[in-house]
Parts: C-alpha cells; sequence; structure tokens
C-alpha cells in the first residue's frame, strides 16, 4: 500500500473517531459505567490517530521533492550520538517518574482518597517497577 494511502486512512479514520466521540458525548446523558467514558476514548484515540496520520502525510509532503533532505534526515534520525542523548533523557524521565508516582501515592493517601484509586496508583507504580527491573536483568545477562 502507497505511504500516502496508508496515512490518508490512518488520518481518516483518527477524524471519524474524533467525530464519533464528540457526537456521543452530546448524545449520551443518561449513560452508566464504561459507557459513559466510551466517548471520551473515541476522542483521545482519534485524536491520537488523527495526529500521527497527519504528522506522516505532512512529513511525506515535505520530503516528496527533496531526496536528499529525508536521506539527511534518516541519518539524523540514526545519529549514535542522538540515540544516546534520547536514552539518557528516557532515564532522567524515568528516574524523575519514580519521585513523582512515590509523592502522589502519598498524597492520595493523605487525602483520604478511594482505596481503588490508590491501589490503581500503586499497581501502576509497581508494574513500571517490575518492567525496569526486568529488563535491567535481561541486559545485563546480554551486555
Amino acid at each position: 500500500m502507497n505511504k500516502n494511502v496508508k496515512s490518508f486512512l490512518v488520518t481518516f479514520v483518527g477524524l471519524i473517531l474524533t467525530i464519533l466521540g464528540f457526537v456521543l458525548v452530546k448524545g449520551a446523558d443518561s449513560t452508566k459505567g464504561i459507557l459513559a467514558t466510551l466517548p471520551y476514548i473515541c476522542i483521545a484515540i482519534g485524536c491520537g490517530t488523527w495526529g500521527h496520520g497527519m504528522g506522516t502525510l505532512l512529513r511525506n509532503r515535505a520530503f516528496k521533492g527533496d531526496p536528499a533532505l529525508e536521506k539527511k534526515m534518516e541519518i539524523e534520525r540514526l545519529d549514535e550520538r542522538n540515540i544516546m542523548i534520547a536514552n539518557a533523557a528516557k532515564a532522567k524521565g524515568f528516574d524523575i517518574m519514580i519521585y513523582v508516582f512515590g509523592a502522589l501515592m502519598l498524597t492520595l493517601s493523605l487525602m483520604n482518597k478511594d482505596l481503588n484509586t490508590i491501589l490503581l496508583v500503586v499497581f501502576a507504580y509497581l508494574f513500571v517497577i517490575g518492567y525496569s527491573i526486568y529488563y535491567r536483568i535481561k541486559f545485563d545477562k546480554i551486555l
């Protein structure tokens, strides 16, 4: 499938999902439970999909007349120094996230919030930590 056709399709699906979400928000006043969140899920997924498709379309259009620029950008993207910088930024983001999650858990518990909310944050925190430990062990074996 052509790159532009695929990007148009992704953009169209995102736009339809976003519009569907807004229509459901306006029309569904008496829904409860999971159906009450469905419009917002459609809007979120639709906006993300639409943005991704539009970004790809704009990138393809920018590179259409200049293959040298496309090759230069690809080399820049795959440059080892840039990859190292991106990985270091992710590591710093993870380091601060650990403290933010801890502060959020403490704050929610001191505010006497619902136990389900606190447990949801705790399980997300433990999942991230477990994921980190798993890959730390995996990479220690490889490297």
